[in-house]
């Protein structure tokens, strides 16, 4: 045998191990905490509760639990005692759903937002792009004022030669 040294743990052999998927229990804890809330629940318990104190005032032959009811708010406890820690489980589970549903809204609004101000940017240069464009009005407005200087120049080069006996004009068609 080894002799036992104090820094090191000793084995345990477990001989029950029990596990519960946290889920499981997490989605029972649920069902049981939305009954609990329910209407239906206060009718049923009140109807539990009026039929023992019925059954116990001594009308009948049934008195297991005479007027102090001690069984009937023994029950009670032990109801609380089990419904408060399935409630908070289940508001804990409805917490991270929360948490989880809030950090992808966060997630899918800034998303939005770098959409938004790529497409602010794009939209941004396509005007600057366009601006530098040419248009079809401004075009026409260029053409015309062409066309309206060639015109000032011909008819002011028309006024400036003086008609001649045609000598010119052969002299012009050779040139």
């Amino acid at each position: 045998m080894s002799p036992r040294h104090l820094d090191t743990p000793a084995d345990r052999v477990r001989r029950f191990q029990f596990n519960l998927d946290s889920d499981v229990v997490g989605v029972y804890s649920e069902r049981v905490a939305r009954f609990l809330g329910t209407g239906r629940y206060l009718a049923i318990q009140t109807i539990i509760v009026v039929v023992w104190i019925i059954l116990n005032i001594g009308v009948f032959a049934f008195e297991w639990d005479p007027y102090p009811f001690i069984l009937l708010n023994l029950a009670f406890s032990t109801q609380a005692a089990y419904a408060a820690p399935l409630i908070l489980l289940a508001q804990n589970r409805q917490e991270n759903r929360d948490r989880i549903s809030l950090d992808e809204d966060r997630r899918r609004a800034a998303q939005t937002k770098d959409d938004t101000e790529f497409l602010a940017r794009e939209l941004a240069a396509v005007r600057l792009a366009v601006g530098d464009t040419v248009t079809r009005d401004y075009m026409r407005r260029e053409l015309e004022d062409a066309v309206e200087e060639i015109a000032e120049r011909v008819a002011a080069k028309l006024r400036e030669t003086p008609p001649s006996d045609g000598s010119d004009e052969s002299d012009m068609k050779q040139k």
